[in-house]
Formats: structure tokens, C-alpha cells, sequence
């Protein structure tokens, strides 16, 4: 069979190219608009779920210097521009400085949040404290060292916000801090308590509030890769394959992959507590319902009559 001879237009490929080159450029610009759009609902979500934390438990008020504690972890991060955000246009007018404490661990980069710092013009102290030889003596082989570090570190930042002034400490833990904490102290502390969003420190010098405590932490950790935060990791306990909090938000992650919305139903108790129907006697009267169930009665019994 004799085929026709194929002529080649010049012209016309060039069409074909422009048209593709065009076609692509659109596809590229769409992806671009719509990830700015996911991105600033995502940004918007946040900040509508730490203004509403703030307002429901009013955390910050007029004149109020907060100390927001940076760890250099996506949580922090987040929580300072949350905070910087709402700052530009809350009703009431507060300061913010933050607060690095180094621990003085091997290899840490001790440039990387200064310099974040300054970027973004904010005020801020790097509090030196060698906790890390404390902790890396006092524990033993093979246990975790949260528990003492956090414990260093926190009577250490304590102090220090009495030294500049602050009247509040903002910490950046968020909703499954909260209630992977629940867990932790159901299953290995026999209480049922967390972390909650507001706290008066137990000698009543210090305020700490968690503005993120709404929050989710996949949000934060998406929010964190899109602003592309300069993460330090915890050389020190991050990576520690025995901690029981690990093992408890496997846990919870498996749960709310299995039925979505359980984590949303379960914050919500935490929120929603009915202490007649637990069985604390010091959070509620338990041995005067009898004394209560009589004074229902006479006044029952009094309607009556008045009727």
C-alpha cells in the first residue's frame, strides 16, 4: 500500500507548541492558586482556633507581656506566629517576647533561632542552662528522660519569666498533647487530668497558657512545612523508642483512623465534665445527696401546699 507523503508545517507546530507551552503555564498557575487558597484556609483555621482558645479561656489581657516559649519544633513556631498574627489585630494590646532555653546539648545550633528571630523582628532571650548533664546523669540507663527535663526546664522558664516581667507563659502544646496527657495519667497515674489551656502555677507567681490547645496537630505539622519553619529536632529525647506517650498516640492515631472524629469527640469531654458522674468525693458531695434529696422534697412539698 502507498501512503501519502506527510508534509511538515511550521507554522502550525509552532501553534501546537504555543498551545501546549500555554496549556501547561494554565495548569501550573492553577496548582499555584489553588494551594495558596489551601494554604490560607489552613492558616485561617488556626488562627480562628487559637483566637477562639484565647477568648473562651481568656488567656491574654490588655497589657499583658507573654512569654512565648520556643523550643525550635513546628509547635512553637506555629504558636509564635499565631500570636503574632493575633496580635496585629486583637481588641486588646499585649507584648510578646520570646524565650529559647539551651540546654546545652551536644551539637546544638544555637544560631538558627536568633537568626529566625531578628527575620522576623521579635524580642527575644536565649536562656543558657545545662539541664541536659543533669538529666543525661540522674537517668538511669534505658528509661526516658521527659519527665526530668520537662520538669528542669520548667522551673527554669518559670523563673526566669518572674525575671523579665512576664505575666503570662505561653506554651505550644495542642489537642492531642491534651489528650494523649489524659491517657498517660489514666493508664500509668491513676488520675484523670490533663493539660489544661489555662494554668495557675502551683505556687501562684505564674499564668501558663497553651493558645493551640484547639488545635490539630496535623494542621500544625502542614502549616509548619508550608512556612518551611527551621526545625531543631530533640537530640536529647525525641527519638526515644520506649516513651509510653509514643506508644499512646500510636494509639490514638490508630483509633481516629479506624472511626474519624473520635479524637473531635473525645476533646470535647474533656471540655464537658459532669463530676456527679464520676466518683471523686473531694470534686463532689457524694454523702450529702440524702441532706439534698430532702430539701428537694420540702420544696416540692411546699409548692404543693402553696398550691
Amino acid at each position: 500500500m502507498q501512503h501519502d507523503p506527510v508534509h511538515f508545517d511550521p507554522a502550525l507546530a509552532t501553534a501546537d507548541a504555543t498551545s501546549s507551552l500555554s496549556e501547561a503555564a494554565d495548569t501550573s498557575e492553577s496548582q499555584d492558586v489553588r494551594q495558596k487558597r489551601e494554604f490560607n484556609k489552613l492558616q485561617k483555621r488556626l488562627r480562628r482556633e487559637a483566637g477562639n482558645a484565647i477568648i473562651d479561656y481568656r488567656m491574654i489581657d490588655e497589657g499583658d507581656r507573654v512569654m512565648v516559649c520556643l523550643s525550635g519544633g513546628k509547635d512553637s513556631y506555629t504558636m509564635l506566629e499565631m500570636l503574632l498574627s493575633l496580635q496585629r489585630n486583637a481588641p486588646v494590646n499585649f507584648s510578646l517576647i520570646a524565650v529559647n532555653m539551651d540546654q546545652k546539648q551536644p551539637g546544638f545550633p544555637e544560631h538558627v533561632l536568633p537568626t529566625y528571630l531578628e527575620q522576623r523582628g521579635v524580642d527575644y532571650h536565649i536562656l543558657e542552662r545545662d539541664t541536659y548533664s543533669v538529666v543525661k546523669e540522674k537517668t538511669p540507663e534505658g528509661k526516658t528522660t521527659c519527665a526530668l527535663c520537662s520538669r528542669l526546664r520548667r522551673g527554669s522558664l518559670y523563673g526566669f519569666a518572674e525575671e523579665i516581667g512576664a505575666t503570662k507563659i505561653a506554651l505550644g502544646h495542642h489537642r492531642e498533647d491534651i489528650l494523649e496527657t489524659l491517657f498517660l495519667n489514666m493508664f500509668f497515674g491513676g488520675s484523670l487530668k490533663s493539660m489544661p489551656p489555662k494554668l495557675l502555677s502551683d505556687d501562684g507567681k505564674n499564668i501558663v497558657i497553651r493558645p493551640l490547645a484547639y488545635c490539630k496537630e496535623a494542621d500544625i505539622a502542614e502549616y509548619a512545612r508550608l512556612m518551611a519553619f527551621p526545625i531543631i529536632p530533640c537530640n536529647l529525647c525525641g527519638s526515644q523508642p520506649n516513651m509510653q506517650r509514643q506508644v499512646v498516640k500510636e494509639m490514638l492515631a490508630e483509633w481516629n483512623k479506624k472511626h474519624p472524629g473520635r479524637l473531635e469527640s473525645m476533646f470535647k469531654a474533656v471540655t464537658n465534665v459532669a463530676p456527679s458522674q464520676l466518683a471523686d468525693r473531694d470534686l463532689f458531695d457524694f454523702a450529702g445527696l440524702e441532706a439534698k434529696q430532702a430539701e428537694l422534697r420540702a420544696g416540692r412539698i411546699q409548692a404543693l401546699n402553696v398550691g
